[in-house]
């Protein structure tokens, strides 16, 4: 569901690239989206789940069904209630947020302007997207994970759709994608309440602000949320370094985070949203040989798969734009420049990646201030990070700080869960690590030798993307036969013992 869901987000910018091309009203949507984007990446990557779904698995062994229904109800409306509130707000107040995500826009002809239309148009989809969050984080407690993590999917079909057919009857054609998001949010909502109501979860809203589970569920949302998005709150400020950058920069570094999203997506939030009820069901069952156990498996799972993907993204980052994007507005020149940045993003891609699993440790012990405590390390340090390498290094030393500030994030987690003797490395991690670096240097090989850069840009639209569906595939295939070669089979990769 979540290849799926990568695949049309890929469509998606395409198009976007396609039609619009990069300009002052790209920047100037890319830049109003960051806020609808975070919203819809804490949805995706669980954030409403993991202060949830440690308490659902709470109540579970200690309260009987109907006390967590009532606990259901009033948790839904007191959030209903402060999230059209905050809504409201942020649409009266989008001036001053628009000045603090890119303030270079102010000195922009009509730039900042249209910003803050196209972010209090798409503002309302905060509410939907958030409550569409609580939904799914109910669905992934009883184990339905399928809908929720196809959910996105509607995101992609509302944009897509919005860019071919609604921009040309806009007098500013980008104000259609704003459009398109307000729409998604209503539909992705609208999609879950069937589900809840079959497993007879669909919330009656009550206002409970005074119930004492629902005040100690805010308690631990607010933290939960921000360490789990450290990393998207690190390319907002990047955003507003790269505002204050040549025209185009917002626009290459949405590019090239789309292309590192992808793996990410696919691999760190799917392992992470499977892990965190088993993780918080372990805890809550005081069994903490599998919760270490769970937490092995899924660091084993992002170093398989993560590794070959940092290498291939480096590897073929100039293909990969060119084949995606290169086409009409978006020319050679852009994809010289959104490389750049790819490669420096890509090289994150394992931090950012063990982020998603490591938080989970925690959030699952209702333990929310360790991550908030290393997030904000990593935040200080990546702004003065980007301040430091944009100037040298244009919008790739703002990609570069981002990766930097990751691996500072990763490593206090990791570090810590070790320390406190909640995680525990299982035995045959020394063998695995050689048989994965062994594959991937077979795999790199590869494509250091069989790429040819400077004959990619002559050919087609279609001989590009023939040539890069076809290296991709062989790549991988060089990679699972080194892995064979190397010894690993798929009950290596079991779950044992970890509750999964």
């Amino acid at each position: 569901m979540s290849l799926l869901s990568r695949i049309l987000g890929f469509v998606r910018d395409m198009l976007i690239a396609n039609i619009f091309g990069v300009s002052a009203a790209t920047d100037a949507f890319f830049a109003a989206f960051k806020i609808p984007n975070l919203l819809r990446r804490l949805y995706t990557e669980g954030a409403y789940s993991h202060a949830l779904i440690p308490l659902l698995a709470e109540q579970q062994q200690k309260a009987d069904s109907l006390s967590q229904k009532r606990f259901i109800d009033n948790a839904a409306g007191t959030l209903t209630a402060l999230l059209l509130l905050l809504t409201l707000v942020g649409m009266l107040a989008a001036p001053a947020l628009v000045t603090l995500l890119a303030p270079g826009f102010l000195n922009a002809d009509g730039e900042f302007d249209l910003a803050v239309q196209l972010l209090r148009i798409s503002f309302p989809y905060l509410f939907f997207i958030s409550l569409t969050g609580l939904a799914g984080a109910l669905l992934n407690a009883k184990g339905r994970f399928a809908l929720p993590a196809i959910t996105p999917v509607v995101l992609n079909i509302c944009l897509i759709a919005a860019a071919l057919w609604l921009a040309p009857l806009c007098r500013e054609p980008v104000t259609a994608l704003a459009w398109g998001i307000v729409i998604a949010g209503v539909l992705q909502l609208a999609l879950q309440l069937p589900a809840l109501h079959a497993l007879n979860l669909l919330p009656r809203l009550r206002w409970g602000a005074s119930d004492p589970e629902v005040r100690r569920l805010l308690h631990l949302m607010l933290p939960a949320i921000f360490g789990i998005s450290v990393t998207q709150l690190n390319q907002i400020f990047g955003t507003l370094v790269a505002s204050c950058l040549e025209t185009g920069s917002v626009s290459w570094l949405y590019y090239s985070e789309r292309l590192v999203e992808f793996p990410q997506g696919i691999l760190g939030v799917a392992v992470a949203t499977v892990i965190l009820p088993s993780l918080s069901n372990n805890h809550a069952a005081e069994d903490p040989v599998a919760f270490s156990a769970s937490l092995d498996w899924g660091l084993k799972i992002v170093l398989l798969v993560g590794v070959p993907a940092t290498l291939g993204l480096v590897l073929l980052a100039d293909p990969l734009l060119s084949t995606l994007f290169e086409y009409r507005e978006f020319d050679r020149h852009d994809v010289l420049m959104a490389s750049e940045s790819l490669i420096a993003f890509a090289f994150g891609l394992l931090a950012f990646t063990l982020i998603k699993v490591f938080i989970p440790g925690f959030t699952s012990r209702l333990d929310t201030r360790s991550p908030v405590r290393f997030g904000l390390y990593s935040i200080i340090g990546n702004a003065v990070l980007s301040v430091m390498l944009a100037w040298p290094f244009a919008h790739a030393g703002i990609a570069w700080a981002a990766t930097l500030a990751a691996y500072l994030n990763a490593g206090l987690l990791f570090f810590t869960l070790y320390r406190q003797g909640v995680y525990r490395p299982r035995p045959g991690w020394q063998s695995f690590g050689l048989r994965i670096a062994f594959a991937s240097t077979a795999m790199a090989l590869f494509l250091m030798y069989f790429v040819k850069l400077p004959v990619w840009h002559d050919w087609s639209a279609a001989q590009r993307a023939l040539h890069l569906s076809g290296t991709v595939g062989i790549a991988m295939g060089v990679y699972a036969a080194a892995l064979w070669l190397g010894g690993i089979r798929p009950q290596h990769l079991q779950a044992d013992g970890a509750g999964l």
